[in-house]
């Protein structure tokens, strides 16, 4: 038996009572209340036309070394340049590292910023999803921190109606290195019913690393829906398997569309109840659906499971994904190459991003989705120009890139350069307060709309950032 919102007395239609008067206040998807979160998306974005009906940022935390992978000075003394070659891309004068050939290909189709710049030296997303870069970093994500782009999205009422405005994949950033909440991808202080849907995973790992932190290993598996038994306010009776425990479910929730108790509810506690019983999230999840020959393409691991479903979710139309490639504690710090930065680049971390960032271009493209879909590829700070005593790369927030491809921006252009070491920009800064305007410009959503605060001071959405024109098409 499944049983929703716990018992209580039943309607002449045989449903619970209880379960409808209660769906109104139901908290589901990490903390999204859904009339509050219905009554916002009333809200519109003022008419404003979206280039992107979809975002897809795949976020390479720990920051990746720029001056190995997009932006390379092949000319600089050796401690600089470091240990790998340039190579020329589809995109005329433009040479990006030997070890993203794949990548290379595409470079045509993409727009590559190689000016971010800020000082917000902290190893969590939040500057690249919020813009936000004042006060004093702080791993742990704050209640009191500014909605990310994924909130924005769904305060506005972007996407489907029976769906959640934003999903994080495979899990939120910190899951995997210590059980914390790194910030980024949340409501901040709009509050705790914007945040996304957080998928969960349970990866495993062929071996186990030859040193800790500095030797990835590949996680396996693939994000996952959290259970119904997982949500607040809801209980269900365990079943032997999934497929049974879903058919249960279904069975439930399509006596529950049927039933004539929804007609007393109003239009908010009605959607509310479609969210809830909608389909569209979990099928998304169902890779099953997926050929062979695609996954392939993807790469039987983590990442590329979860870029799949991402291309999945898009496909439904949903606003805006994250996939954040996660730091697991003993199996590898991800970009944060302080040591073996040569090492991680060419075994682990370069192979994969050009593998999983084709498939999906090529994905998006071939199903005619890439126009609408905007792809983003960064993460939330660069590397020193100067190689360490361990082969490594330190913290440098001072210059990154950002790899933006579809969804209106202009592709084979590259935007902003840099100085004889990849160290400063000398041309078009770009402040992530820069880019995330641009997001929301593409979106449709005003970078200047005013969301209040804790204290309601109204505060711009994109925090004083102004669109990038030059990497618009």
């Amino acid at each position: 038996m499944l049983s929703v919102l716990g018992r209580g007395s039943k309607l002449c239609d045989g449903l619970n009572r209880r379960e409808f008067l209660r769906v109104g206040g139901l908290s589901l998807f990490g903390g999204l209340t859904v009339p509050r979160l219905l009554r916002a998306a009333e809200q519109t974005s003022g008419g404003r036309q979206a280039r992107a009906k979809s975002v897809i940022l795949f976020n390479l935390l720990g920051g990746p070394s720029h001056p190995d992978m997009f932006d390379m000075k092949p000319n600089a003394p050796a401690e600089i340049r470091g240990e790998f070659r340039p190579i020329a891309t589809s995109l005329t004068g433009l040479h990006i590292c030997e070890h993203l050939p794949n990548t290379a290909r595409l470079m045509h189709k993409a727009c590559l910023i190689r000016t971010i710049s800020h000082t917000y030296n902290s190893h969590d997303p939040l500057a690249i999803m919020t813009g936000f870069t004042g006060g004093n970093p702080q791993l742990q994500a704050q209640p009191s921190d500014p909605p990310d782009i994924g909130a924005i999205c769904q305060h506005q009422g972007l996407g489907p109606r029976d769906m959640p405005g934003a999903v994080c994949l495979p899990c939120y950033p910190g899951w995997g290195e210590q059980g914390y909440r790194r910030g980024g991808p949340y409501g901040g202080y709009l509050g705790s019913q914007f945040d996304p849907l957080f998928s969960q995973c349970n990866p495993t790992f062929a071996r186990e690393p030859r040193s800790q932190n500095y030797d990835p290993v590949m996680p396996v598996g693939e994000p996952y829906v959290p259970g119904l038994d997982r949500m607040p306010d809801m209980t269900v009776d365990r079943f032997g398997g999934r497929r049974a425990l879903l058919q249960q479910i279904d069975n439930v929730f399509e006596k529950s569309r049927h039933a004539t108790a929804l007609d007393r509810l109003d239009r908010f506690q009605q959607r509310a109840f479609a969210l809830l019983t909608s389909s569209k999230t979990r099928d998304a999840f169902d890779l099953s659906k997926e050929p062979d020959h695609l996954r392939d393409r993807y790469g039987r691991n983590l990442y590329g499971a979860s870029m799949l479903v991402a291309r999945r979710l898009v496909e439904a139309e949903l606003p805006f994904v994250s996939v954040h490639q996660e730091i697991f504690r003993h199996y590898g710090h991800a970009y944060d190459m302080h040591e073996n930065n040569f090492g991680m680049l060419k075994d682990f971390n370069l192979p994969l991003l050009d593998k999983v960032y084709p498939a999906l271009i090529q994905d998006l493209e071939q199903r005619g989705l890439l126009d609408s879909t905007l792809v983003i590829v960064m993460g939330e700070m660069g590397r020193t120009p100067r190689v360490n005593g361990k082969a490594g790369r330190d913290h440098w927030p001072q210059c990154g890139f950002s790899l933006l491809t579809g969804g209106g921006i202009r592709p084979g252009t590259v935007h902003g350069a840099t100085d004889q070491h990849a160290a400063y920009p000398v041309s078009h800064l770009v402040r992530p307060a820069d880019l995330v305007a641009t997001v929301y410009h593409l979106l449709g959503i005003d970078p200047h709309m005013t969301v209040n605060d804790r204290l309601g001071r109204p505060i711009p959405i994109a925090h004083g950032g102004e669109t990038v024109q030059g990497v618009l098409a």
